[in-house]
């Protein structure tokens, strides 16, 4: 899983990475890169619903944020921001039936909006991990 997240982050230019499986209605962090060894241990375990990761799992839907520094929807977790990451996107990762299973995130230092298409992108990426429940 490691060796794929880095060629998800490779290929979008992303500077963070995150794989979260869903285990008993938690999502547990499976690989990471790009995290500070103290901001990991925020995210080992995500309540479904919280944060961009567990409403990613909740409503098996992308969430986004151009800027998790300054957002205000409510979407991202006060911790997130430890992570220094401006743009960022979790996606459902989806089983057969569609779904979520897991959740696939990247971040990037600036302030980014992922357009349509990125989204699409991810969510294909994220695919491949649906196997790994």
């Amino acid at each position: 899983m490691q060796a794929q997240l880095q060629a998800i982050i490779g290929q979008f230019g992303a500077d963070t990475g995150t794989i979260h499986m869903l285990e008993d209605a938690v999502l547990v962090l499976k690989a990471h890169a790009g995290l500070a060894p103290e901001v990991v241990q925020m995210f080992v375990k995500v309540p479904v619903g919280k944060g961009m990761a567990g409403l990613a799992a909740q409503r098996n839907a992308p969430v986004s944020s151009c800027n998790i520094q300054v957002d205000r929807t409510g979407d991202v977790q006060p911790g997130a921001k430890r992570t220094g990451v401006g743009g960022a996107v979790a996606v459902p990762i989806r089983d057969r039936v569609g779904r979520a299973v897991g959740v696939l995130g990247i971040g990037v230092q600036r302030r980014h909006e992922y357009s349509d298409l990125e989204v699409a992108q991810l969510l294909e990426r994220a695919a491949q991990f649906a196997h790994c429940l």
